[in-house]
């Protein structure tokens, strides 16, 4: 059985790839190599896809097979799991999500006892497995499976001990889009429990809606809102909560890079742990030339919150994210949380008394095109034709990049170009576009 990691754990459709019996070694194949790692336990979350049951069973089955505990959470975000085996020590954690994609999909991602994802190497060792011949551990030997109903509840506590003390939300209007996912009964909790009035959308899961025509990849329907509302702030979440994009009070969208140089310019330390920021390949160069500016220095990992946060690890900063809206706030937090990204920033305007586009006008982005183009076969991308094409137009552009990558998660090609003329950049992107077409 060939499975391969991708930029944020396994993904597919459900119907094809990843399937009961696929969970079911994967599951198996996991607990072994993580059982030896020293973990004994592994907490299963989930968000809100109809396959999610399904397949938690299989997973659960394949866990116990291998000797280890389980500890089933039930819908929480991404985030919330990660914290938890963090905080509940000497426990690995799981989540079925195919975070943004919509329910025809799932996925897995897998999180250390620290709660970041999982090593390169340990994926490498699960994948060689998966190759083989799996046999259960002895009867006396198997795993137990529990429930662990105060999941939730922890997770919320924690996010809210985030914001200061003397920071209060009570006098905001928010309009919250859970993206009828994994954070549809705690984030609004969460601001609620703060003090802020909420206007919740896309909280009304049916398993088959996760990230309908709503959310961080379809902030619309927020922005639509926060306008109609006359809402202070709009947050968009994605279906597992690792993402996040705000709304202004105008009706304006923030992407990470713009939630990203809020942090930056609230933040009155930028030295040492705070004296450089992560970013992606897919980072705006003008928020690049904009946070050095400031004086942070900056620089890029692969795309993927798991390699922006091995990049902070080894630089030693606190802060990184992704256009996206992954965003990783290191002093709290060891993964992307979409929730506690909203929560820091608006707590940072609150004590600046600024509104975002006061300091959004501090740095311009530079026009940037983006295409994902749909592929049978993302290999495509090695052609020589279409290699020779994109460095004409990379030695066509004086300010500038092209980028042409494969989807970790998706059969795509995603197409970027990114110039001082947004014109010229459009054209250059469309044609590359058309190549792979």
């Amino acid at each position: 059985m060939s499975i391969k990691f991708g930029t944020d754990g396994i993904r597919g459709p459900v119907e094809t790839d990843i399937t009961p019996e696929v969970c079911l070694r994967i599951g198996h194949a996991a607990g072994i190599v993580l059982k030896e790692m020293g973990w004994e336990t592994v907490l299963i979350g989930k968000d809100t896809r109809v396959s999610g049951y399904m397949l938690e069973s299989a997973l659960q089955a394949g866990f116990i097979a291998a000797g280890v505990n389980v500890r089933l959470l039930g819908p929480l975000p991404t985030p919330g799991v990660a914290y938890l085996t963090r905080s509940l020590r000497n426990q690995f954690g799981l989540v079925i999500s195919a975070s943004h994609n919509n329910y025809l999909d799932n996925g897995i991602k897998l999180f250390a006892g620290t709660g970041e994802k999982i090593s390169k190497d340990a994926e490498k060792k699960i994948e060689k497995l998966l190759a083989g011949d799996l046999k259960p551990v002895k009867t006396a030997d198997l795993g137990k499976a529990r429930r662990f109903d105060e999941s939730g509840d922890r997770y919320i506590e924690f996010c809210k001990s985030t914001v200061p003390a003397d920071v209060s939300f009570e006098s905001l209007r928010v309009v919250l889009d859970c993206a009828n996912g994994a954070c549809y009964k705690v984030s609004p909790s969460i601001f609620k429990e703060l003090g802020a009035e909420i206007i919740t959308i896309g909280a009304e899961p049916d398993g088959y809606n996760i990230n309908q025509d709503c959310g961080s990849t379809n902030p619309q329907s927020a922005q639509d809102e926060v306008i109609k509302q006359r809402a202070d702030f709009g947050i968009a979440l994605d279906g597992d909560g690792d993402r996040v994009v705000l709304i202004d009070r105008d009706g304006n969208i923030l992407d990470g890079d713009d939630i990203m140089y809020i942090l930056a310019y609230a933040n009155p330390n930028r030295t040492g742990q705070w004296s450089g920021i992560v970013g992606t390949a897919m980072t705006n160069l003008g928020f690049e030339e904009g946070v050095k500016k400031l004086g942070y220095k900056f620089k890029r990992a692969s795309v993927g919150d798991k390699y922006v946060s091995q990049m902070l690890q080894k630089e030693g900063w606190m802060l990184g994210g992704e256009p996206s809206g992954h965003i990783i706030c290191r002093d709290l937090v060891s993964t992307g949380d979409g929730t506690i990204a909203a929560l820091k920033v608006i707590s940072s305007l609150l004590m600046l008394e600024k509104d975002p586009k006061d300091i959004l006008s501090n740095y311009t982005k530079m026009p940037q095109i983006i295409i994902n183009v749909d592929v049978k076969n993302k290999d495509i991308l090695s052609d020589s034709d279409i290699q020779k094409a994109i460095k004409e137009v990379e030695s066509d552009i004086t300010v500038g990049r092209v980028l042409a990558r494969p989807s970790g998660t998706e059969n795509k090609i995603r197409v970027m170009v990114e110039s001082d003329d947004e014109n010229a950049a459009t054209k250059y992107a469309t044609d590359i576009a058309k190549m792979f077409k």
